[in-house]
């Protein structure tokens, strides 16, 4: 009796076993899945950002700082003289101007090839570009800030285009009524016509061509026999004969944009005693002369 009672309270002992087994395997896999964490996948979001392109196009677009004061010798004036005299002969040619009137508005414009303008745009005549322009430019001070002017590749290029723009101009055209060899009539034609805002313009054309002969080269177009008005290449060498006496701190060399007055005033000297110790008998003055101001 004892055996089986043992018998049964051991198959119930082992069944109660099996059973909690079973409930802690299901607790188990259940307690497994609460603490399975899923991580959602990202949806993938197309935004469009933007994109800095850099353009390999060269850009007509040029942005210049004002031009500083500029220094020219008579040397610098000589060299741009015998680089562009033939440019200026050929357009005389082709276009009727004076080779002495471009030559005289290269030097004076463009500083002999000194000025920003010259440097940067090949400009030497400083033309701005008009509402016809339609290549490349350049942003400069002149008349107003940041004006703009027209760009060339080369030279010759702006040297053409100033012989274009006096041609193609009615207000120009008196100009070429006048004798080729009237260099004083066309610097004075020019003024007249509007082509400069300056009043002295005429006086510095004419001083510069009379002062390194520029008229020769319209001569030799002509086939005119070329006839010195004054003896300004006799005189040049008296100068420098006499500047090898002179002291340097004596010498003024005129810059762009210096008048007799702004220069008296600088070596404290009145316009008159400046123009009795230079034998001026004018205001004119070129860029490159060099004044006795001791």
């Amino acid at each position: 009796m004892n055996k089986i009672v043992c018998i049964f309270l051991l198959l119930f002992l082992v069944g109660c076993g099996t059973s909690k087994s079973k409930v802690q395997s299901k607790k188990t896999a259940q307690t497994t899945q609460k603490k399975k964490v899923v991580t959602p996948t990202a949806k993938k979001i197309n935004r469009e950002h933007p994109v800095v392109q850099i353009d390999e196009v060269k850009t007509d677009k040029e942005v210049l700082v004002a031009t500083s004061n500029i220094k020219v010798t008579k040397e610098v004036v000589l060299a741009y003289i015998n680089q562009f005299k033939d440019v200026a002969k050929q357009d005389m040619m082709q276009y009727g101007i004076p080779a002495s009137i471009t030559l005289a508005q290269g030097i004076l414009e463009s500083g002999a090839g000194t000025g920003v303008l010259c440097k940067v745009a090949n400009n030497h005549f400083g033309i701005k570009c008009h509402k016809e322009w339609k290549g490349e430019y350049v942003r400069h001070d002149d008349d107003a800030a940041q004006e703009c002017f027209r760009k060339y590749q080369q030279a010759q290029e702006s040297y053409r285009d100033h012989s274009l723009f006096l041609t193609s101009r009615p207000w120009y055209q008196p100009l070429f009524k006048l004798e080729k060899h009237d260099y004083k009539g066309w610097a004075k034609g020019l003024k007249k016509s509007g082509y400069a805002t300056d009043p002295k313009y005429p006086e510095k054309l004419i001083s510069l061509i009379e002062r390194y002969q520029l008229q020769q080269f319209d001569a030799e177009v002509l086939g005119m026999e070329f006839e010195v008005e004054n003896d300004s290449i006799s005189n040049e060498s008296k100068s420098n004969t006499e500047k090898r006496i002179i002291q340097s701190d004596e010498i003024h060399t005129v810059q762009q944009g210096d008048t007799l007055y702004s220069i008296s005033k600088k070596y404290n000297l009145s316009v008159d005693a400046l123009k009795v110790k230079n034998n001026l008998t004018n205001n004119a003055l070129s860029i490159g002369q060099e004044l006795i101001v001791k």
